[in-house]
């Protein structure tokens, strides 16, 4: 007992010096030790406590809830784990709804979830509730409340799913916004395009550069909800895939198959164990068979009624993409038309800097054929100057009858100049 006191004594300051904080928690047990860093502390496992360390990945954000049973709308806080646990989705495709960052417009077909990613929509849709993205954006609200005022006038004949009606609306609300944003810009870009054909300018030009390339990143988005409906519309197993009520009937329906099957063999076994059955009343292999037969055939007419069923939905899906692909096409078309006056009209200007252009070279000429004529003066007026003995110089007038000759010269080498160039057609006149 001795030697374990003095061997206690021996380790207790290399416990002090090694883990302080142990020391202390093991010197006075009954006083709680509180984190060096406060609340923003955490303990590891190991019992290492790091100031200011957060958990990654433990923020939650507002998303609000569209039922589909009671068309209730709630606000509901959820952390991307239990969003992932809750839609069975992985981090890939939750990643897509991040407002932080831009993706493009998308539309994934999974086993219990659609994720929808297209414009300010960008939601979760499950066969018993929508959960949106972005609570606070009017588009959002929107979207909330349009789908909460259609599920609860809801007509008698209506047997589209409720995915599908929550897909449709996300579809209608991306191809007006994108329409009328090919609207707006239409209207803010011909009346600046006639404007830059009646005078061109450096504020005009500058202005059209900019709605160039407002016309190519919105042509940028149109046709990629119109590339991702089109591709859903080629493929029959993604649109399958986004049939969830069907799969979570059938998930449902297997259950308590197996549930039935399970209680009724437990029945069978507690009937074999109480009593024993007569050998007149146990059924005979005939009977087993035609049973065995009978529930193969059931099953198989399940399978074919399901398949049939199925066939029937996804051209009813179809259906559906096919009128917005027309819409999202009809907005696209828009933008192709804008774009295509807007390249007539860079080659309007073009024209007309070319015909500027032009001109200018036909001046430029006219100026240098004027010097060539007035050197030949200059020409005449320095030979005559010059200090020394002629006989040309003793004929009476003969510096007066050098110029006219002269005269006449230059101005014929001028109408040949403009002959040339006005008949033989090598610049417009």
């Amino acid at each position: 007992m001795a030697a374990a006191t003095a061997a206690d004594s021996v380790k207790q300051p290399l416990l002090h010096r090694a883990y302080p904080s142990r020391a202390a928690s093991a010197s006075s047990p009954s006083l709680p030790s509180a984190p060096p860093g406060g609340a923003a502390a955490r303990r590891f496992p190991g019992g290492l406590d790091v100031p200011n360390l957060k958990k990654r990945g433990g923020g939650t954000r507002s998303w609000i809830r569209v039922e589909a049973a009671s068309a209730s709308v709630q606000t509901l806080e959820i952390d991307k784990a239990t969003m992932m646990r809750r839609c069975e989705l992985p981090a890939r495709d939750l990643r897509l709804l991040d407002p932080l960052f831009v993706y493009p417009s998308t539309i994934l077909g999974r086993e219990r979830a659609i994720v929808v990613n297209l414009e300010q929509i960008r939601c979760v849709i499950t066969a018993d509730e929508v959960l949106l993205l972005n609570s606070l954006d009017s588009y959002v609200l929107q979207y909330a409340a349009e789908l909460q005022r259609r599920l609860l006038q809801r007509a008698e004949g209506d047997e589209l799913p409720f995915e599908f009606r929550a897909l449709e609306l996300a579809l209608e609300a991306a191809c007006s916004f994108l329409d009328a944003q090919a609207a707006e810009l239409e209207i803010e870009a011909y009346p600046l395009l006639d404007e830059l054909t009646s005078k061109i300018s450096t504020l005009n030009l500058e202005r059209v550069r900019r709605l160039k390339s407002r016309l190519v990143a919105l042509t940028r988005r149109v046709q990629k909800v119109r590339d991702e409906i089109e591709q859903l519309m080629d493929d029959d197993g993604d649109m399958a895939e986004m049939y969830l009520t069907e799969k979570k009937m059938r998930m449902e329906s297997s259950v308590f198959g197996d549930q039935s099957l399970l209680g009724y063999s437990s029945a069978a076994a507690g009937t074999s164990v109480s009593a024993p059955v007569s050998p007149v009343s146990s059924p005979t292999e005939s009977r087993k068979l035609e049973k065995a037969f009978s529930l193969c055939r059931s099953r198989h007419d399940s399978v074919k009624s399901s398949d049939n069923t199925m066939t029937e939905h996804i051209q009813e899906l179809e259906m559906l993409l096919e009128a917005y692909f027309v819409v999202i096409d009809s907005t696209l078309n828009k933008l192709t038309s804008l774009k295509e006056y807007i390249d007539d009209t860079e080659d309007f200007i073009n024209i007309q800097l070319d015909n500027v252009r032009n001109q200018l070279i036909q001046f430029e000429l006219l100026l240098t054929t004027a010097t060539f004529v007035v050197a030949i003066f200059g020409v005449v007026a320095g030979i005559f100057g010059m200090n020394f003995e002629s006989s040309v110089f003793k004929i009476q007038n003969a510096f007066q009858w050098v110029l006219i000759i002269t005269g006449v010269v230059g101005a014929f080498i001028f109408c040949c100049f403009l002959w040339f160039f006005k008949y033989k057609r090598l610049m417009p006149l």
